[in-house]
């Protein structure tokens, strides 16, 4: 019978392999024993070792890598015998330190240059023969100055009706200097505010980013950012002291509801400029402040319209 073929490593094919055929005076091979194997020495240990070595070589080098870096370090402590560990007591201590040097600026001073470039004074104008005489006009500019802000950066800006009301010229000033007339192009008397429209824009103006009250909660805190008095931009900070508040202006004539309060200072001259959370987001205008007396100045009661009612007095869609 034929006999298994035996394949090998090599792409040859096995060689065919020949059919025995028996003859008649072929005789049966006598079978002897065959003699047992020579017993072979075990390798010794070095020799193993050094044969592993030449079929791992990147571990092998890995290994001494790290045996030597471990004895660098050895030494090297074993050379300031003095060290000790550094804990997270000194890593504090190295913070403070560090901050002392270069301290990190304020939330609100964050939120103060976030919202910067999107504030404006804003001017009413009473005189309708205004001469251009500069006395004449500040006594006008007294009668009626305000804040805004710029909501759409096509020059669309938010402000309180009370402060352009009746004013036979509006003019506004955006935070790089420029100086524009605005005019009013909607009202909301129900909230006190009005939207202006500038007619000359800063090439680089920028839009302020509005953020929905509902999650907002007394402690919260809040900058207000305008021109008191006709200073500024001059930035005061607080916290959120209460919501859905209500105002009657001092002569009975108004009376706002859904109101913001805080305590940021405010007085003449901040109306209609943005109460802004810490992230820089608006979300409020700033619109009147509770004083019994006749000054009329902040004594920590102030009244902010929210957002959601100004956005929609500018045609805005609801958050």
């Amino acid at each position: 019978m034929s006999k298994a073929p035996l394949y090998s490593r090599s792409r040859r094919h096995p060689a065919s392999v020949e059919k025995a055929v028996p003859g008649p005076a072929a005789a049966a091979p006598t079978a002897e024993p065959a003699p047992p194997p020579a017993p072979v020495a075990p390798a010794g240990r070095r020799a193993r070792l050094r044969a592993w070595a030449a079929r791992h070589p990147a571990p092998l080098a890995a290994l001494g890598g790290a045996l030597f870096a471990t004895l660098a370090v050895l030494l090297v402590l074993g050379a300031r015998p003095g060290t000790r560990v550094i804990t997270q007591d000194d890593i504090d201590q190295a913070v403070r330190a560090s901050l002392e040097k270069e301290p990190l600026p304020s939330a609100a001073a964050k939120a103060a240059d976030a919202i910067a470039p999107s504030v404006v004074r804003v001017v009413g104008v009473m005189d309708e023969n205004d001469s251009g005489d500069e006395d004449a006009e500040q006594k006008a500019m007294e009668r009626s100055l305000g804040t805004g802000v710029v909501i759409i950066d096509n020059g669309t800006i938010l402000t309180n009706l009370h402060v352009v009301a009746g004013s036979r010229k509006v003019k506004v000033r955006f935070w790089n200097g420029l100086e524009s007339e605005a005019h009013v192009v909607g009202t909301q008397p129900e909230n006190d505010l009005a939207v202006l429209r500038a007619t000359k824009l800063p090439d680089d103006l920028q839009a302020a980013t509005m953020r929905s009250t509902a999650d907002l909660a007394p402690g919260d805190q809040v900058v207000a950012v305008g021109y008191p008095f006709g200073i500024g931009p001059s930035v005061s900070a607080g916290v959120v002291s209460g919501l859905k508040r209500e105002f009657r202006s001092p002569e009975g004539e108004s009376r706002l509801r859904n109101l913001i309060q805080f305590d940021a200072a405010a007085n003449p001259g901040n109306s209609g400029g943005p109460l802004v959370t810490m992230d820089g987001h608006v979300v409020g205008i700033v619109t009147a402040i509770l004083n019994p007396s006749e000054q009329r100045t902040f004594i920590g009661i102030g009244f902010a319209v929210p957002i959601e009612n100004a956005a929609q007095a500018a045609g805005m869609p609801p958050f």
